[in-house]
């Protein structure tokens, strides 16, 4: 599952947001101000598979998302090092204010999405600096007692990453490799997981910009920052959002229509959150379930059915394939059969985004 923390300063919508993505209005799982909620990833393709089957369960993709009250000051920032959810997290997703209220003052006095974007991404560089320079003390107190050629590697990347930060650079715009990632990995350096910016719009500006994030990004003053802080982006208005969610099925889509909509904003931050590392989705469909798995892009076929069951990857034998548009085009597995259109393929093969797979494998 791929796991989301949210983060923004006070009076931007995140709580908000984070609620109506998670349906936890009621409250949700975690730890005192740590709130842990689950997000269904929208797929149409499950929906036709699901309608093809009729199943007994119906299980999409999901995000977790986390949030948590905390950088509301300069500083806030270096509490995020140990929270272990965001720690762990695999992605950040900042909620931007664009918005005008006057009845919610901004905490800084006034409304500026690319000042509030920098002075976030600035806490993180500062709070990765602190952890770079503690660990290069460390390594070099070692190095005195004794040469060691893996803790001089790791001294150089890090020192890398020390370099970087002090020159104001998050390191997810690092072009680093194989075993210097590694080398990295148990610091989860908060700068270095992949950011997406969610443009929290003002009721008036969402006719004019609506899903387009480069006019969001132009009329907010964000295009600067998107284009080098190796950062996605989703606009929204938290505040339309909540009236959608309040809504039927039918009038939801007729007021998105009206605005120009094709899906809510909530469907396209949860989806973007997913893009955001490359997550795609395969299927094993049945009577009794149709379920999306979620495994990232360049994942050979025994890694993904370890995702199914352990015992699955471990006797793996054969990924029985069939592409999406086959099956939804034919109408059924034994007519995609009849017209080869059903492939066995080794572990080596690499799953497709789409595919429908069924394991073969030794029990």
């Amino acid at each position: 599952m791929l796991r989301a923390a949210l983060i923004g300063f006070p009076s931007s919508g995140k709580s908000t947001l984070f609620q109506l993505m998670t349906s936890a209005r009621d409250g949700a799982g975690g730890k005192g101000d740590v709130r842990i909620g689950i997000s269904k990833v929208p797929d149409a393709r499950l929906d036709v598979l699901t309608g093809m089957y009729n199943p007994k369960k119906r299980v999409p993709a999901t995000v977790e998302f986390t949030d948590i009250a905390v950088a509301a000051k300069a500083g806030g920032a270096q509490a995020l090092v140990d929270v272990a959810n965001y720690k762990n997290a695999d992605a950040l997703v900042h909620v931007v204010r664009a918005f005008r209220d006057e009845t919610v003052p901004h905490p800084s006095g006034s409304v500026d999405p690319a000042r509030d974007a920098q002075a976030m991404e600035d806490e993180l560089i500062l709070a990765d600096l602190g952890v770079a320079e503690r660990r290069l003390e460390r390594i070099e107190r070692d190095l005195k007692k004794g040469r060691s050629a893996e803790l001089e590697k790791e001294r150089d990347v890090v020192q890398q990453c020390r370099t970087a930060l002090e020159e104001g650079r998050p390191l997810r715009t690092l072009s680093l490799a194989g075993d210097d990632v590694k080398r990295l990995r148990g610091f989860q350096f908060l700068s270095a997981k992949p950011l997406l910016l969610v443009i929290n719009l003002d009721e008036a500006d969402v006719a004019d910009v609506g899903a387009d994030v480069e006019r969001a990004a132009a009329k907010t003053g964000l295009t600067a920052f998107l284009s080098h802080a190796a950062t996605g982006a989703v606009a929204l208005c938290g505040k339309i959002e909540l009236e959608i969610s309040q809504l039927e099925a039918a009038d939801a889509k007729a007021f998105l229509a009206d605005l120009g909509l094709a899906e809510s904003g909530l469907d396209r931050v949860i989806r973007a959150s997913y893009d955001l590392l490359g997550y795609m989705s395969f299927f094993t469909v049945g009577e009794d379930e149709c379920r999306a798995w979620s495994i990232s892009r360049g994942t050979p076929a025994q890694l993904a059915a370890g995702e199914i069951h352990t015992d699955i990857q471990r006797g793996f034998i054969r990924a029985e394939v069939v592409a999406y548009g086959a099956l939804t085009g034919r109408g059924s597995m034994a007519a995609c059969r009849e017209h080869g259109e059903v492939r066995l393929e080794g572990k080596e093969y690499v799953v497709q985004d789409g595919d429908i797979i069924n394991f073969r494998h030794a029990t």
